[in-house]
């Protein structure tokens, strides 16, 4: 089975406080909204403290064009991608020994936050000693799912290669998404909610010669998984002046009518039940995606409360959110032949599912 040997995080320079956000959206939206303090409280009831975003907060409050914000995006997104992947390289708490770059075999870039043509896997090759024959496979448009989904394609690609290494890094900067002048309630809810973040995992095959210093995450087995006609759950619009996001209320109602039988038919299909599975490495959403998926999966508090202590001082990340649940399992370091099911969801609608196990 392949292996994640190392997982790194970085978070951007500018720490916000729940409060702060809250009220740098009163300051905005007051004149837009009648209700504004009903509103905020979605600032309160997130259960959000600190968020991490690339640019201070006075920058957000000024008008910015498209072309300005990707520029911001292309320059941060190389110089914290490059801190991400040298971080993984050199995690010597999971690795033996430290990864020259030259041994990658693969890149997956994970993005939907901003663009870029070449890709900035393709700018980070420039900065790094990788191969110059490194396989680059961008991804974009998976949003939240898209950490997860990052991880199962290298699982893929190491099954076919099974003495590959292959490198996920899942990149974005929400942020600099951020529509002064949307009032809409979904871009509130996105103000309430988003933010900024990097993380780098490392995959290796079976017959790969790096080795890890303790037990790490096997993948056993992955899941993908397609809701028919359900573009307008959440994504986004893509205007004049940049992205706008699209977050529908019902996300929390489509979690629990439908992730329950997924889950439970992905691992059926391992030949195992749910009471197995020791470790829920849940991208946490908000707050009311993890009630939804308590409900649906039927479990306690306290099996997704790693995913409420990412949420709560990192915020909704997007595809890099799943990686820092991860991090913070390995970190508590769980014993020899324990399970656990990694879960995101994404635009699409979409879900991927993958089945760890301590090794």
């Amino acid at each position: 089975m392949p292996t994640i040997q190392s997982v790194s995080t970085v978070c951007p320079p500018v720490e916000l406080k729940q409060e702060e956000a809250m009220n740098f959206a009163r300051s905005l939206f007051s004149d837009s909204f009648k209700d504004i303090d009903r509103l905020l409280k979605v600032f309160q009831n997130g259960e959000i403290d600190t968020r991490q975003v690339c640019m201070p907060l006075e920058w957000y409050a000024e008008p910015h064009d498209f072309e300005t914000k990707n520029n911001l995006y292309l320059e941060h997104s190389v110089a914290l991608g490059k801190q991400a992947v040298e971080n993984c390289l050199t995690n010597l708490s999971t690795l033996e020994r430290t990864v020259d770059p030259a041994e990658i075999d693969a890149i997956f870039f994970v993005s939907s936050s901003g663009l870029a043509t070449p890709s900035i896997d393709a700018r980070l090759i420039n900065q790094l000693p990788f191969r110059h024959d490194i396989k680059r496979i961008p991804i974009w448009g998976l949003g939240c799912a898209g950490g997860a989904s990052g991880i199962s394609r290298a699982f893929d690609y190491c099954k076919a290669y099974p003495d590959a290494n292959v490198l996920v890094l899942a990149l974005e900067l929400c942020s600099l998404t951020f529509q002064r002048d949307d009032i809409t309630k979904s871009n509130l809810v996105g103000v309430s909610l988003f933010s900024d973040g990097v993380a780098c995992a490392l995959i290796s095959g079976v017959q790969s010669t790096i080795t890890c210093s303790r037990p790490m995450p096997a993948i056993r087995a992955t899941s993908s998984r397609f809701l028919p006609d359900s573009e307008g759950v959440m994504g986004w619009d893509i205007k004049n002046d940049g992205l706008h996001v699209v977050f529908s209320k019902s996300i929390p109602h489509v979690i629990q009518s439908w992730l329950g039988p997924f889950v439970h038919q992905f691992v059926e299909e391992q030949q195992l039940t749910t009471d197995r599975i020791k470790h829920f490495v849940a991208h946490p959403g908000g707050k009311k995606v993890l009630d939804a998926y308590e409900k649906a999966l039927h479990m306690e508090a306290d099996q997704t409360a790693t995913s409420k202590r990412v949420l709560q001082y990192h915020g909704n990340m997007s595809s890099p959110t799943v990686l820092y649940v991860l991090k913070d399992f390995i970190e508590q370091q769980p014993k020899l032949g324990e399970l656990g099911l990694m879960a995101a969801l994404g635009p699409g609608f979409c879900g991927e599912l993958l089945l760890l196990e301590w090794q």
